[in-house]
């Protein structure tokens, strides 16, 4: 079992307490450990943010961009050893993981090029005589980055990149089920040149250190991804305190499937958006939204594509699909599929765990497709896992109403040859991504990314809307005449 290290104050540190790291295709051992460090240590973290955003500040931004570049060259040159260890800890497949790595690489090296081809602010006229105003912006101060176990990797890119290139110190806890893969970002940027104290990993439990974690008077931005429940106390708890928070929460995504629908096309594009990554991303889809004409044929084929998915580790060759990345997360994902045939949902592909004896010790779900009403609760609520819920409907308007009837807005897809019909489709659905005859998940680095409603805040992820998170505007008006 490997030992790991925790980055804190430009050191590699332990504690005296150790957290296992389990591979959730075999939980009967562990595979990893890493140290469950005390408040005492949070609270030292923040000190050395502190002392490293007095230094970041003021560093110039061509040479954060410098930095961000190398760490993301280090990334790409270590990517076979992160992505085993991202797909070991996680349950990704291993081509899923070096997607993973190598993005995470991209969002560093496109915030190193946009800090360093990006200018001071903007110049402003004023009506008083012989003087020159701008609007400046700065950088927040010290940010708590809270992040989830299913993208382990890309959400800290995705958040670390921007706040870093912008000037920030950043604080980030990982989950507790995957430490390993921020590790290696931290090491990344550690190995590049990244001074003491601007990034500091916290790995510990999270109810011994919340307190100390999430109280700091230093604090000046928290941004996290996961659940709704956690998100509404974060967002409640920093708001009594003027801190600002951007949460990426939960989503609902439905695929729509017109009756002019390219329909294999939909089938195949659905079972990569469902069931990719075992549905445990924000913006799998796990509705399905079919009209009544093609329903027969779609249903077909989309379970034609789930009988080609082979469930196994990670890491083996010929897997394509993993397993969930705790027992807690398949225990859950499978109570919510045994609830909805209580509730009359049809089961038509999976349903249980798997059969075979060699994935007996893992976390697996088989990939399900059920067949439900607007009433069912699975129907409304997320699950995150590999579980699509298969509703007909009549018409286009219908379609866009079913879509919008829920609590979030993240994703949401059409499939169709109209071109009238798609641009309907963008504008009446109420998400904050949309995509035509392609995936739910799969947006580029320099695209915003996030939901509206209850699937996210304001504030933007990804492409230059992430700065608007991580600076503050600052005003001057210098006069120079006599």
């Amino acid at each position: 079992m490997r030992t790991l290290e925790t980055l804190s104050g430009g050191e590699w540190v332990a504690s005296g307490e150790w957290i296992d790291v389990h591979d959730p295709a075999d939980v009967r051992q562990p595979f990893a450990r890493v140290p469950a460090l005390s408040p005492a240590d949070v609270t030292r973290a923040y000190d050395h943010a502190e002392q490293g955003f007095a230094v970041w500040r003021r560093t110039n931004p061509l040479e954060r961009g410098a930095i961000l570049t190398r760490a993301g060259q280090l990334l790409r040159e270590r990517a076979d050893d992160i992505a085993a260890d991202v797909a070991t800890e996680n349950g990704k497949t291993r081509a899923e993981a070096r997607g993973e790595t190598v993005k995470a690489a991209d969002f560093l090296e496109y915030y190193a090029a946009l800090v360093g081809r990006g200018g001071y602010g903007t110049l402003l006229n004023d009506v008083r005589p012989d003087t020159r105003t701008s609007a400046q912006q700065v950088p927040v101060g010290i940010v708590l980055a809270i992040t989830p176990w299913n993208d382990p990797l890309i959400t800290p890119a995705r958040k670390l990149a921007p706040a870093l290139s912008a000037g920030n110190a950043v604080v980030i806890k990982p989950a507790t089920e995957t430490p390993l893969s921020v590790l290696h970002f931290a090491r990344a940027l550690h190995d590049a040149g990244l001074p003491a104290g601007v990034l500091n990993v916290i790995v510990g439990r999270t109810s011994q250190i919340s307190d100390a974690l999430l109280g700091d008077a230093r604090i000046a931005a928290v941004t996290f991804t996961g659940s709704n429940a956690v998100g509404e106390q974060l967002r409640e708890r920093f708001a009594r305190r003027n801190v600002r928070f951007q949460g990426e929460l939960g989503g609902k995504n439905a695929s729509v499937v017109l009756a002019d629908a390219d329909v294999p096309k939909a089938a195949k594009t659905v079972a990569a958006a469902s069931f990719g990554q075992a549905g445990q991303r924000c913006t799998a889809t796990s509705r399905v939204v079919v009209d009544s004409a093609v329903k027969e044929e779609f249903t077909r084929l989309l379970l034609a594509e789930v009988a080609t998915l082979r469930l196994g580790p990670g890491l083996d060759d010929g897997t394509t699909m993993g397993p969930l990345s705790s027992p807690r997360q398949r225990d859950g994902v499978l109570a919510d599929i045994e609830g909805a045939v209580k509730q009359g949902a049809t089961v038509l592909a999976g349903g249980g765990r798997p059969a075979e004896e060699r994935l007996a010790n893992g976390c697996y779900v088989q990939p399900t497709v059920l067949e439900v009403t607007r009433d069912t609760d699975i129907w409304r609520e997320e699950v995150f896992g590999p579980v699509v819920a298969l509703l007909a409907v009549d018409s286009f308007d219908e379609a866009v109403a079913v879509v919008n009837d829920s609590d979030f807005g993240l994703a949401a897809a059409v499939f169709t040859r109209d071109l009238g019909a798609a641009h309907r489709f963008a504008e009446d659905v109420d998400c904050g991504q949309i995509a035509v005859n392609l995936t739910t998940p799969g947006w580029d680095v320099h695209h915003p990314f996030g939901g509206f409603r209850d699937s996210g805040s304001p504030f933007k992820e990804q492409g230059t809307e992430a700065l608007h998170f991580y600076t503050k505007v600052k005003t001057v008006a210098i006069h120079y005449g006599a």
